[in-house]
């Protein structure tokens, strides 16, 4: 292959969060692999979001040598994000890039948990993301005015956003953390919608694979056990394979869509739609109406470990 084959990205600058470790770390590994220079943003925390670090993003950014930088703030605030969108300006000419990966944890049921810690998921998990989106989509439809994309217009802008189907489906005492990765997925619908004239796309991604969130579960009965033997043996480089191409010159087709990725299996999940409707009757009756017409077609409360507790393709 030539090296224009082998370098799909070359000339991309790209921003990953979450970058210094797992499935954060093996995006970025693989956008510089094709070419991109890529920001490691990290800032080491816990999975809890304690502790901050600032040697993980730098001592992955070292790794993977002159193409990436290291960014070791939290950006979990407006003036951050632009302030690393500013960064990516500066040091590589613009942005074209956007990897939304970084996520905390801090699991309870509703009837238990600290509004103090959904503050703190919410706002890491989800008002990040639409920080760092807010801070370069403006960059990026700018670019394409000034011609950053050649002649053939600016088609470079992709934004990835990794999901969870804790958010598709829920989980037990993830209250906080389900709803973050649901808003996330509104946010990349509505991304998409708003950036399509620009020719910017914003896809979302529900990564399985093994990480610091599947190495704490602790399995309540042998159905979860089984889940988290079999997710600790997908490799994350399976999640960044896709979301290269995603950021791929091929991937300008692809927008507004839910991806799935579990090893070597790739799959398209559907997006909320009416599946059936009735006339509504009197409130004395109507809940008993919705049972008899409605009620065959409901969703019922299987948990994402329960979904996909199958063997993996790997």
């Amino acid at each position: 292959m030539s090296t224009s084959e082998t370098k799909s990205l070359e000339g991309r600058s790209a921003i990953v969060t979450g970058a210094g470790r797992g499935i954060g770390r093996a995006i970025a590994e693989a956008l510089v692999a094709q070419g991109a220079k890529v920001i490691v943003a990290d800032n080491g925390a816990s999975i809890a979001g304690d502790d901050g670090d600032p040697t993980v993003a730098r001592e992955t950014a070292e790794a993977l040598g002159t193409n990436a930088l290291a960014f070791s703030e939290s950006v979990a605030s407006p003036g951050v994000a632009r302030q690393l969108v500013d960064m990516a300006i500066k040091q590589f000419g613009g942005i074209d890039i956007v990897v939304n990966n970084a996520a905390i944890l801090r699991d309870a049921f509703v009837f238990r948990a600290d509004p103090r810690d959904w503050d703190a998921v919410i706002r890491t998990n989800l008002s990040s993301a639409f920080y760092l989106i807010n801070a370069a989509s403006g960059i990026m439809r700018e670019q394409g005015k000034a011609g950053r994309g050649g002649k053939d217009g600016y088609d470079w802008g992709r934004i990835v956003n990794i999901v969870s189907s804790a958010g598709l489906y829920g989980n037990l005492g993830q209250a906080a953390y389900a709803s973050a990765k649901a808003g996330l997925f509104g946010l990349t619908r509505v991304t998409a919608m708003d950036l399509a004239r620009a020719q910017i796309t914003a896809n979302a991604v529900a990564p399985f694979a093994r990480t610091r969130v599947t190495d704490i579960i602790q399995p309540a009965n042998e159905a979860q056990k089984t889940y988290k033997e079999r997710a600790l043996k997908i490799g994350a480089h399976h999640v960044a394979n896709v979301v290269t191409a995603l950021c791929s010159p091929a991937g300008k087709a692809i927008t507004g869509q839910l991806v799935g990725v579990r090893g070597r299996e790739v799959f398209l999940f559907g997006q909320p739609r009416p599946v059936t409707t009735m006339e509504a009757g009197e409130p004395a009756t109507l809940a008993q109406d919705m049972l008899a017409r409605l009620g065959p077609q409901f969703t019922d409360l299987t948990t994402d470990l329960e979904a996909f507790n199958t063997e993996p393709l790997v």
